[in-house]
């Protein structure tokens, strides 16, 4: 598996890995933390985190100019560390109001979230698409060695590229299995030391308390699961909703320390190892002069093919990233909503997607390995296809779910106490319908991005390889955008309609790039 790859991937893969664990603690809980945190609705909770996902990526762009310019990729991922460090010490600060009902009070605190948020963001911007162009710009020289040696090893080193990818793309969700785990384990040990326990809806029902002072069958039904024993006799509703929204929170807060630890790791990794990393430099001028004008209307022209190429994929994973990127927004709520998670918090169920990736991933690069030496290799544009047609079969399974079960929407749902849920003859479902679901995504995954990430680098023009990187960033971006819809149809539908919507969306992007795969096939050959 990581036999004939070049040299510096594996340490390129570990600092990675390590930023990813790092940013993997809070993406987990990110949307439930804003709704449990400042009570805000899933809606406004999802669009704060879509605009914060959105800039992860667009901002991917803005550190591909930057490197590009610049040709100091180093000093760029460095930066980029040191930045995100900054903004997950901010995210880290327990800040709460002493009023929970007082809005301007939260109004500066969410401002001052969302200032750290935005330090993430532009770190994560200079550093993610910057080291997946260096990864690139590795397999780059490493073709031209091999070229030396003729065209069998020239072409033995080209199917090294995919794999390099995917064992890149490894390392990156063993970070994302681990880091999944960290806040709500360490919330749960906070509840404890207050003699509280973990509940999924407790802070919303507190929120709501506070706001209406309306006591339901519901909220006293919550309120007796999340408090252990020890607790001391409550007399006062509106402390005790008080006490347990900043209990819950704090323990989050605490998480991410852990995400600045792994930051420092990442940086202490790739300054020890950037020496094994190849660094582009600024061509001379009269490298450029000795090109005649039917070599540069060539060149010209093949560029154009290039980056039309380009477009036409980034344009559908626009769409693929909409769908997969519910595993943070419909799918959390759903997770906190309609499975049994007594046992388990709903944002753990967020590490069914790396541990798929680490599992599934030398299956998925024997498999190719198996049909390229029977020579039925599956080109990268027919592997995105093939990653759209197994993302709609996650929806189409989560569709009928809601459809055998009756579920109405998560609105609905959410409202109603034991004895609604018995008399509609409604419960919640297993975790294996997770677990499922998981499954389906992370293997659409592992035809899409890490093969999407190996296609950019190959019809990227060389001295635009970071602002390509950035452009994929950019498309996965605007798909992130827009993910807020999913919460919005969520809790104004029955859930399948919000299921079937994801469903259209996977075969229209599937159908739109198998029209163009052989033309993609040719540019990219």
């Amino acid at each position: 598996m990581f036999k004939n790859h070049p040299k510096g991937l594996i340490p390129a893969a570990l600092a990675n890995m390590g930023e990813r664990f790092g940013y993997y603690i809070m993406n987990a809980v990110l949307l439930l933390f804003l709704v449990s945190k400042f009570g805000l609705p899933d809606e406004t909770a999802s669009i704060i985190y879509s605009v914060f996902y959105f800039g992860i990526y667009v901002l991917a762009l803005v550190g591909g100019i930057i490197a590009d310019k610049t040709q100091n990729y180093n000093k760029t991922i460095q930066w980029g560390l040191i930045i995100m460090a900054i903004g997950y010490i901010c995210l880290s600060i327990p800040i709460f109001s002493e009023n929970l009902t007082a809005g301007n009070d939260w109004l500066g605190i969410i401002i001052f979230t969302c200032f750290a948020l935005l330090m993430i963001a532009f770190g994560n911007g200079l550093f993610k698409g910057n080291l997946q162009a260096i990864v690139g710009k590795m397999y780059d020289e490493f073709e031209a060695e091999a070229a030396k040696k003729g065209p069998e090893a020239l072409a033995i080193a080209k199917e090294k590229r995919d794999s390099g990818f995917q064992i890149f793309y490894v390392f990156i969700n063993i970070g994302g299995l681990i880091a999944p785990f960290v806040a709500p384990l360490l919330r749960q040990w906070w509840l404890g030391k207050h003699a509280l326990t973990y509940s999924a809806e407790m802070s919303s029902l507190c929120h709501q308390y506070l706001v209406t002072g309306e006591m339901t069958t519901k909220f006293m039904e919550t309120m007796n699961q999340a408090v252990l024993a020890t607790h001391p006799v409550i007399e006062n509703i509106s402390a005790f909703c008080n006490e347990y929204i900043t209990v819950f929170n704090q323990g989050i807060h605490y998480s991410f320390i852990a995400s600045v630890i792994a930051m420092l790791i990442s940086l202490v990794i790739f300054l020890c190892t950037k020496h094994m990393f190849p660094q582009p430099v600024k061509k001379e001028a009269s490298a450029v002069a000795e090109y005649t004008a039917e070599e540069k209307k060539a060149m010209a022209q093949e560029i154009k093919q290039r980056m039309f190429a380009l477009f036409a994929v980034l344009f559908v994973v626009i769409f693929f990233w909409l769908s997969f990127h519910q595993n943070s927004q419909s799918l959390s709520v759903f997770a906190r909503d309609f499975v049994q998670t007594q046992t388990i918090a709903p944002e753990i169920w967020q590490a069914l997607n790396p541990f798929f990736v680490i599992a599934l991933t030398p299956i998925i690069m024997l498999l190719f390995g198996w049909l390229t030496r029977l020579g039925k290799e599956i080109s990268t544009p027919r592997k995105i296809v093939i990653g759209m047609f197994v993302a709609g079969l996650a929806y189409l399974f989560l569709m009928i779910i809601s459809v055998v079960n009756h579920y109405p929407s998560g609105t609905e749902f959410r409202a109603m106490d034991a004895e609604a849920m018995s008399q509609a003859g409604l419960a919640k479902i297993g975790p294996w319908v997770l677990i499922v679901t998981y499954f389906f995504l992370t293997v659409a995954e592992l035809f899409i991005s890490p093969l999407g990430l190996s296609f950019v680098s190959k019809v990227a023009p060389r001295n635009l390889v970071g602002l390509c990187q950035g452009l994929w960033l950019c498309a996965t971006a605007i798909g992130n955008l827009m993910i807020w819809v999913g919460p919005k149809m969520y809790n104004a539908w029955p859930i399948e309609y919000c299921w079937a919507v994801f469903l259209g969306v996977c075969l229209v992007s599937m159908t739109i790039m198998l029209g163009m795969v052989k033309w993609l096939e040719k540019v990219a050959c």
